[in-house]
C-alpha cells in the first residue's frame, strides 16, 4: 500500500516505511509464496484507508481475509476486523471443530462503500476456500458470503447478514453495495443494496440490516459428496425477484440454430434439470446461474428520481463434477470439467445452451421490489444475420444512470456502447467500438465545452474469452458527446 504526494507523485515518507507497507505481513507471514493481491481500490473513511484483498480460492489454508484500517499519515494499524471470526468471537460457533483455523478466502476483493453520515463501511464478504468443497469447514461459515457492516471509526461489528450459507458454488458477492434511499409509506429509509451471482437482489435497512422485502429460508438439495454437508437452507427474496432464471430444463435448451440445440442435447441434456444451489457431486452438473451469472463486478446504478436500480446480468450456467484427488492432497476434491476448471454451459461457439436472453439489463423499482422492465442487452452479429436479433449476450461492466433520464452501459460481448431511456428501458443509441467495453463509464462536463462528455474503456478480451474463442484486445478509451446543435 503506497502513500504519494498528489502534488508530485513522490512516496510519502512518514507513510509506513518511507511511503509503503508491507501488506503481507500480519495475514500472510505463515505463507510466503501464497497468494495476496489488492484488486480493488481501498476504502478512505476520515484519516483511515481500509483494504480488503484477494487470496486464494484453492487450497483451503492460507493467508487471512481479514480487513484492516490504517492511519492515512503514519500507516500504523487502527483497526482488523476477523472475516473469519477467532475463538470468542461472534459466529465462531458456525465452524465445527478447527474449521476456522487458517481458513483461507472470505475475503473482500471487490470494493468497499463507506456511508460518511453513519460512519459506517460494508464489506462485500467473499467465499471460504476452497470454494466448491466444504468438508473440512462444516457449518454456516461466518462471514463467508455475508454483507457485514462496520463501525468505520473502529472495526467494530454492527451488523452482517449471510446472503449464501456454506458456499459450495462460488457464489461469492462480486460487487461493490449500493447505498440507496427509497420511499415507502411516505417516508424516506436509508438501505443498502447488493446484487449478486445467483440473480437476487438484496435490499436491507441501511442502519440496522433489516430486510425492507421478505427473505425466505427454503430447503435446497443436501449434498452427495462423502464428507460434505452442505446446508440445509439457502435465503430466496420473495421481492425483488431473481433477475436470473434460477433453472434449466430440457424443454429450455436453445433453438437458435439447429447446430448449437444439436450440440447442448447431445452434451448436456442428460444432466438436467440444473437448478440453483445444486450441490455438485461425483457426475456432471449444471448449477443455473453459474460462476458468471447473475450480476457481476461493476454492480448497479440508480436513478433517484424514479427509484429504479438499473443492474446488467448474465443468463449463463456452469457445468463440472467433483474428482477425487490422490491421499495427500491438499484437497479430497477438486472440481473441474472434460472442459477445464470454470466451463460454461454453452456450445462451442460460446452460445449459451438455453434459450435468449443470454444477458439482460433490468430496471429495479426499489420502492416497491417490483422489475420496472426488463430488456435484452446486446446482439450476436452471426446470428442477427440470419434474422435472429437481440439475443442478448453475456457481459462484463456495468451501467451509469443521469439526470437527463438515460442509462450508459457498453460491458456487452459485442463491442458496442449503449443508451437506454430510464424509465421505459427503450434503446436510444448504440456505437461500435473497437472492443468490447467490459468497464462502467464515466461522465464529466467539459471544462471548455460545456458539454456533457461520457467515456467508456474499451478493453476487450476478459475471463469470457477462451483458447478456442478468443476475444480481441484492445486499449482504446472513447469519449462521446452530443454534436453542436
Amino acid at each position: 500500500l503506497f502513500a504519494l504526494d498528489a502534488q508530485t507523485g513522490r512516496p510519502c515518507n512518514g507513510f509506513g516505511n518511507r511511503g509503503a507497507i508491507d501488506l503481507r505481513k500480519g495475514v500472510a507471514d505463515g505463507w510466503p509464496k501464497a497468494q495476496y493481491d489488492v484488486t480493488s481500490p481501498p476504502a478512505i473513511y476520515r484519516d483511515l484507508v481500509i483494504t480488503g484483498a484477494a487470496v486464494q480460492e484453492y487450497p483451503s489454508k492460507g493467508p487471512s481475509g481479514a480487513v484492516r484500517a490504517f492511519d492515512v499519515r503514519t500507516g500504523k494499524l487502527v483497526w482488523t476486523f476477523d472475516t473469519v471470526p477467532q475463538p470468542g468471537q461472534l459466529g465462531h460457533e458456525t465452524w465445527e471443530g478447527d474449521g476456522w483455523r487458517d481458513r483461507s478466502g472470505t475475503n473482500v476483493w471487490s470494493i468497499m462503500s463507506v456511508d460518511t453520515e453513519h460512519g459506517m463501511i460494508f464489506l462485500p464478504i467473499g467465499s471460504p476456500s476452497y470454494d466448491f468443497y466444504g468438508a473440512d469447514r462444516r457449518g454456516q461459515n461466518l462471514f463467508g458470503n455475508s454483507l457485514v457492516a462496520l463501525d468505520a471509526a473502529t472495526g467494530k461489528l454492527i451488523w452482517y447478514f449471510q446472503m449464501v450459507h456454506h458456499d459450495l458454488w462460488d457464489h461469492d458477492p462480486p460487487a461493490p453495495p449500493s447505498l440507496i434511499t427509497v420511499r415507502q409509506g411516505g417516508r424516506e429509509i436509508p438501505v443498502v443494496v447488493q446484487v449478486t451471482k445467483m440473480g437476487f437482489v438484496f435490499v436491507l435497512d441501511r442502519l440496522t440490516g433489516k430486510p425492507l422485502f421478505p427473505i425466505e429460508e427454503r430447503a435446497v438439495l443436501p449434498s452427495k459428496l462423502p464428507g460434505e454437508a452442505a446446508w440445509p437452507t439457502q435465503p430466496f427474496p420473495v421481492k425483488p425477484p431473481p433477475l436470473a432464471r434460477i433453472s434449466v430444463t430440457r424443454e429450455d435448451i436453445t433453438t437458435v440454430t439447429p447446430e448449437s440445440n444439436k450440440y447442448c442435447l447431445e452434451t448436456f441434456g442428460s444432466i438436467l434439470p440444473g437448478r440453483i444451489f445444486n450441490p455438485w457431486g461425483l457426475e456432471l452438473t449444471v448449477e443455473m446461474p453459474g460462476t458468471l451469472g447473475g450480476a457481476t463486478w461493476s454492480g448497479a446504478s440508480f436513478d433517484p428520481s424514479l427509484g429504479y436500480l438499473f443492474v446488467n446480468v448474465n443468463e449463463l450456467g456452469s457445468v463440472g463434477s467433483m474428482k477425487p484427488q490422490p491421499a495427500g492432497s491438499p484437497e479430497a476434491y477438486v472440481w473441474g470439467s472434460q472442459w477445464g476448471t470454470y466451463a460454461r454451459f454453452w456450445d462451442k461457439n460460446h452460445y449459451p445452451c438455453q434459450q435468449p436472453p443470454w444477458g439482460t439489463l433490468n430496471a429495479v423499482n426499489l420502492n416497491t421490489g417490483e422489475i420496472a422492465w426488463k430488456v435484452p442487452l446486446g446482439v450476436v452479429d452471426e446470428l442477427e444475420a440470419k434474422g435472429i436479433p437481440k439475443t442478448g449476450v453475456p457481459n462484463l461492466g456495468g451501467s451509469i444512470a443521469t439526470a437527463g433520464g438515460l442509462v450508459f452501459i457498453a460491458g456487452t460481448n459485442d463491442k458496442r456502447f449503449r443508451a437506454f431511456d430510464s424509465n421505459t428501458g427503450k434503446e436510444l443509441w448504440v456505437i461500435r467500438l473497437e472492443a468490447n467495453g467490459h468497464a462502467t463509464p464515466m461522465t464529466f462536463l467539459g471544462k471548455r465545452t460545456h458539454k456533457q462528455i461520457v467515456v467508456i474503456a474499451a478493453g476487450g478480451s476478459g475471463l469470457l474469452a477462451t483458447e478456442d474463442v478468443p476475444i480481441e484486445a484492445s486499449d482504446t478509451l472513447a469519449a462521446f458527446a452530443l454534436p453542436d446543435k
